[in-house]
């Protein structure tokens, strides 16, 4: 069984491109030919909205990604139908080839952690998704059971190391002497995945680490401190991170990390930048100009360029 870093590192040479695309449905923003005569009380059309608008989504991008990102909180908020459609997504997302991985912070102690990391990670879970972004604020005993886990079902878990979000600095760059929060998290994780990687004979392991494009010089910083981890990169496009800030976050053959945008893909067709480009009934077409615009950026601008 292939580890969830090889399967990662396969397809992200195969599309030639670290770009992956968030799947954050809402109501209110998803192209009007879905909302059309649902009322926003009414969960269960709500739901199956969403499962059209996103498999239309996955049509358009599946040929260009490697990989995807579903947000569990989208989905969660509309009920049991919406977790129906997300289960949906995932395995319609790996019937075309894509990697999945699950943005739901999950975490706890003992056997809840052991419960979580069962539910979501890998082949024979009741999610098989292929990661899942993991908070490690219980400390280093409530990973153990998603690492465990993980490295038995070939998947991968992703670790909040530095949010892209303005308050994360609150408490990971609180300082314990001369070591914040992150970077002691970050030492965590390097450990773990080097440990991994190194009994396999790989470049990267099963844990790797959430860091924003959002704090470039942090993201610099990181990626040195976390040489094994593979690193998931939120904050590029509608939270103002550019191809300049995330730069430094791949190695030099342009793999070790996955530069994740949402809203600035999947709503595209309502993108200021983009108004009058698109008619509302084009939006697929903004869609797909929006992703390989993205992609074009990162190989003219970072090391992508030589995947």
């Amino acid at each position: 069984m292939d580890t969830f870093s090889k399967r990662l590192t396969d397809t992200v040479k195969i599309k030639k491109t670290p770009v992956m695309v968030g799947l954050d449905p809402r109501f209110s923003a998803i192209p009007e030919v879905f909302r059309r005569g649902i009322s926003p009380e009414d969960l269960p059309r709500i739901a199956r909205a969403y499962h059209r608008f996103s498999f239309a989504i996955l049509d358009i991008v599946a040929p260009l990604v490697a990989c995807v990102k579903p947000q569990i909180a989208f989905f969660e908020e509309l009920g049991p139908w919406g977790m129906v459609v997300l289960s949906d997504i995932i395995r319609y997302a790996h019937e075309l080839g894509l990697i999945v991985i699950l943005d739901g912070k999950r975490n706890d102690i003992g056997s809840t952690a052991a419960g979580y990391a069962a539910a979501y990670l890998g082949k024979g879970s009741a999610w098989e998704a292929d990661s899942l972004t993991v908070s490690p604020y219980l400390g280093e005993d409530s990973l153990i059971p998603f690492i465990n886990v993980a490295e038995k079902r070939g998947s991968g878990i992703f670790v909040l190391v530095k949010t892209s979000n303005p308050g994360g600095g609150m408490l990971q760059d609180m300082k314990e002497g001369e070591v914040s929060v992150y970077q002691k998290t970050a030492d965590l994780v390097e450990q773990k995945s080097a440990e991994f990687a190194l009994s396999r004979g790989e470049k990267y392991g099963a844990v790797g680490a959430v860091v924003g494009a959002t704090y470039p010089q942090q993201l610099e910083e990181l990626r040195q401190r976390m040489p094994h981890a593979w690193l998931l990169v939120p904050g590029f496009g509608a939270q103002g991170g550019t191809a300049k800030d995330i730069s430094a976050a791949f190695d030099d053959d342009g793999l070790g990390a996955v530069i994740n945008s949402s809203r600035a893909i999947i709503f595209a067709y309502d993108r200021k930048d983009y108004a009058g480009r698109f008619a509302a009934d084009k939006w697929e077409l903004a869609v797909e100009t929006a992703t390989r615009e993205m992609i074009a950026q990162l190989q003219a601008e970072t090391k992508a360029g030589r995947l």
